[in-house]
């Protein structure tokens, strides 16, 4: 059992990381370019150095890890160790291919180490303390109050995270079958990969790089301490004042969480309200939310500046609504985009295109060379764990099995999990109307299901866009504590081409939230019956009464 963290983890995994070469909409001064190399250091933490840390470096990067000698030739050679990465491994070798496995920095990607696990323990803590301040709605009065220990809060996030450790660790894929090699990997021409001076020779390459968080350009950025995603779960102590660039999905999940632990926390976001890519009556539900916990939105806001302040502090000077605003926080989360994990693999010498979002790929996640695939968030505009997932078993089907799948052909539902969630599938309305598709929407709000009034948490929807004239499923839309599971059903539906039809059809126990998907159903039922059908009904039941039995 490897137990060692390997030497110089104990504070530090050493990656890379670039910066855009522009301001996001509204963040910069006019004319104004901050000098920034394009390739800087970054380093994400592992901090502090306690057991549960140790124990999930021992996991994912062991310090005494001997590497295989290599194969003469590989099925596979998969470069990243992420989802889109471990997923790609795994089910190749368990079909019986050769596959190498190359990583970098630690095993398990963003969203074990600083995405989807840690923030969700963090999310699951908030909602506890909510839970307990509005107990008095419920005729339950707790005297004391929600007493937040944020050190506790972070520990317990440590100690889950490295208990989930165990599904992406080194020695749990080197028992499936697959190489496994730390180190930085690039191309030396179509067959061959170098690490770190190794030569790995492949019939198929996938690249499952990633994304990292972009550090956007903003005057005064460069003179200021600030967090990302990559760095903010290694804080310890709870920020009295909390400011956050950016109210896209991170933003405003870290924003609430934060603020009902008992930070006050301030939001910047360029363009007007939250989430602004999600249906706007739905985001709309959410900042009510979030404004009730104490988050205060600085929105549509323009010529952002940053300067160090007493103690560590930082002042953010911005215009929103046409208003200058000062406010000095403790601490700084930038939360604005994301950019493709490129830099080293020499793309360039195996004829690899890429921009500056990512590698180029066609409807089967083949690259520009085609023995070379790619996966994941390094290529998908769709960067979710669950996106990544299913992306690699294209790659597997289509690298190995002559395989014909097509990316195109998923449907990827999202979720941000604030409270209330907000999930979504399919287009937006207003995608549909601009590719010409005739639509019906059709929208219940949860104060209209009994146990979302009986829970207190009627402050949501479901809206559903169908083809107009037809049952066609075109995209959803849910806000509800529980969104993130009720989309999977609409999900499901679109996949299997069941309409709203058959989800009226379909028995939900009563009462549950779910049940609001069969209402759904039950509302287009109803929209069915037009005026004149309702007269020509009416007549007909008139005619009955009269009818000799």
């Amino acid at each position: 059992m490897r137990t060692k963290a390997p030497a110089g983890l104990k504070r530090w995994v050493k990656g890379t990381s670039s910066v855009p070469t522009s301001h996001p909409r509204g963040m910069g001064t006019q004319g104004e370019e901050e000098t920034m190399s394009p390739l800087k250091e970054r380093w994400i933490q592992l901090e502090p150095w306690d057991e549960w840390n140790r124990e999930l470096a021992a996991l994912i990067r062991p310090a005494d890890w001997k590497p295989p000698v290599p194969a003469f030739r590989y099925n596979l050679v998969v470069i990243g160790a992420g989802t889109a990465g471990l997923v790609t491994a795994a089910g190749a070798a368990g079909l019986g291919a050769k596959v190498a496995l190359v990583e970098r920095h630690l095993l398990g990607g963003d969203c074990l180490n600083v995405g989807c696990v840690p923030s969700k323990a963090i999310i699951a803590a908030s909602r506890a303390a909510a839970s307990v301040r509005k107990a008095h709605r419920f005729g339950i009065h707790v005297r004391q109050g929600a007493r937040v220990d944020f050190s506790q809060v972070m520990e317990r996030m440590r100690r889950l995270r490295a208990s989930i450790a165990s599904n992406d660790c080194a020695q749990r894929f080197a028992d499936l079958g697959v190489d496994i090699f730390f180190g930085n990997a690039r191309f030396v021409d179509s067959e061959t990969v170098d690490v770190d001076g190794t030569r790995l020779r492949f019939h198929k390459a996938v690249i499952a790089t990633g994304a990292r968080a972009a550090v956007p350009p903003i005057p005064g950025l460069n003179r200021v301490p600030h967090l990302t995603h990559e760095t903010l779960f290694s804080l310890t102590e709870l920020p009295k004042r909390f400011g956050i660039i950016g109210a896209g999905p991170i933003g405003c999940e870290m924003a609430q969480a934060f603020a009902r632990l008992g930070s006050k926390v301030f939001v910047v976001e360029a363009a007007h309200g939250i989430l602004p890519r999600e249906d706007s009556d739905a985001s709309a539900v959410v900042l009510k939310a979030m404004e009730a916990d104490g988050v205060e939105l600085l929105c549509c806001g323009r010529d952002l500046v940053l300067e160090p302040g007493k103690g560590g502090s930082v002042r953010m000077h911005v215009h929103t609504h046409g208003r200058a605003t000062r406010v000095a926080v403790d601490r700084l989360l930038v939360a604005v985009g994301r950019a493709p994990n490129l830099e080293g693999l020499d793309l360039e010498r195996v004829g690899v295109d890429a921009t500056p979002k990512g590698v180029v790929v066609d409807d089967g996640l083949r690259t520009t060379n085609p023995r070379i695939y790619a996966a994941g968030d390094v290529c998908s505009p769709y960067q979710f764990t669950h996106a990544a997932d299913f992306m690699a078993r294209i790659v597997i089907q289509n690298a190995l099995f002559w395989g014909r799948a097509k990316a195109s052909a998923l449907t990827i539902p999202w979720c941000t999990y604030t409270d209330p969630e907000i999930a979504h599938v399919g287009l937006y309305e207003k995608e549909a109307r601009h590719q010409g598709i005739p639509v019906q929407t059709l929208t219940l709000p949860l104060s209209e299901v009994d146990r979302a009034v009986l829970e207190d948490c009627a402050e949501g929807l479901v809206r559903v866009h169908v083809r107009k004239g037809s049952d066609r499923i075109l995209g959803a839309t849910i806000v509800a504590s529980n969104a993130g599971d009720l989309i999977g059903e609409l999900s499901l539906a679109m996949t299997h081409r069941i309409g709203l039809k058959g989800l009226a059809a379909a028995i939900h126990p009563y009462p549950t939230v779910g049940e609001a998907l069969r209402k759904v159903g039950d509302l287009y039922n109803r929209s069915r019956i037009t005026p004149s059908i309702k007269r020509l009904l009416t007549k007909i039941m008139a005619w009955r009464l009269w009818k000799p039995m």
